[in-house]
């Protein structure tokens, strides 16, 4: 028998080590950390508002229309209250129509400044051009 001979940098330890092994763990982790994450779904609840078919709106005067804002915070919209969507959807209506027909706001002596305001910022973002203030008489005992 012959005896192998070793040399001695043979004997010596491995100093590089092999990665192999540890990238493919690593591929395989991914994946399957990948595969386990649910599918994530992004949903915003939003009300909507809906037409009630049996309740017809008020007509929008093709002349004029009169808003009043009540000290309750409510809106008249030539008499029939509405929210500010809706006071928005006649006022953008009434920008279709030829020729425009004059609004005429009317707050009532005691309402609320703020919900004047909002009113005022509807009727400027929905670019009305013909718009009046009546009943500035009220104020005169103010």
């Amino acid at each position: 028998m012959s005896a192998t001979v070793l040399s001695p940098e043979s004997a010596e330890p491995m100093m590089e080590i092999n990665t192999t092994p540890l990238i493919d763990v690593m591929l395989v982790l991914l994946i399957m950390f990948i595969i386990t994450i649910p599918v994530q779904t992004h949903a915003v609840k939003i009300d909507l508002p809906v037409d009630q078919p049996n309740q017809t709106p008020p007509p929008v005067d093709p002349v004029k229309n009169k808003v009043v804002v009540m000290p309750n915070d409510a809106i008249l919209w030539n008499g029939t209250p509405v929210d500010l969507v809706r006071l928005r959807q006649y006022l953008d209506y009434t920008t279709t129509l030829t020729p425009t027909p004059e609004l005429h706001l009317q707050p009532h002596p005691e309402a609320r400044y703020e919900q004047v305001d909002e009113v005022l910022a509807v009727t400027k973002r929905a670019n009305i051009q013909s718009m009046g203030l009546v009943g500035n008489e009220a104020y005169a005992n103010f």
